[in-house]
């Protein structure tokens, strides 16, 4: 995807605790054109969706300190600054699909993924963004002070995510 500029990539938190994963998405996703800043657990993440204030998060749900459920339940209760995020997970089962779109997620895809999928979902939830916000439109937010470091057609009321159908 190009960009004009550094300013105009759309930024996207990923948050997830499995290094090798976590390295694996940041790569993809910034050959794509985005820029990534990155979280090792839930609570992390939410300081991090707080200070970047992203276009997109990309959501693992079994993480140390605090899960994606609760990372989604926090943003929703918090009526703050909510993205739109993507939940990454093995956890597929119709009742955690369910759940995470119930708490807010956007769209749910399962592990493992191939690149081509993870690249269009993360575009999709930037587009949605772009056009709620109309064109040349960017958000205020600070300038995080680092990123990953590399150590560390559905109907309304449902959600398609790969073959899986979940009626909400």
């Amino acid at each position: 995807m190009p960009w004009a500029s550094e300013r105009q990539r759309p930024r996207i938190v990923i948050v997830e605790d499995d290094p090798m994963i976590l390295e694996l998405i940041t790569t993809r996703l910034e050959l794509a054109g985005f820029q990534t800043f990155c979280a090792r657990n839930g609570r992390d993440g939410l300081d991090r969706i707080q200070h970047v204030r992203p276009d997109g998060v990309v959501l693992d749900i079994n993480m140390p300190i605090m899960d994606g459920f609760g990372v989604l339940s926090h943003l929703k209760s918090a009526g703050s600054f909510y993205p739109p995020t993507l939940v990454l997970t093995a956890r597929n089962k119709p009742e955690d699909v369910k759940a995470a779109i119930v708490m807010g997620a956007s769209d749910f895809l399962a592990k493992p993924f191939k690149d081509d999928q993870l690249i269009a979902r993360v575009g999709r939830l930037v587009r949605k963004v772009s056009s709620l916000r109309g064109p040349g439109v960017q958000p205020l937010r600070p300038e995080a002070s680092s990123r990953c470091a590399s150590n560390g057609g559905a109907q309304p009321g449902s959600l398609v995510s790969d073959s899986l159908t979940v009626e909400i």
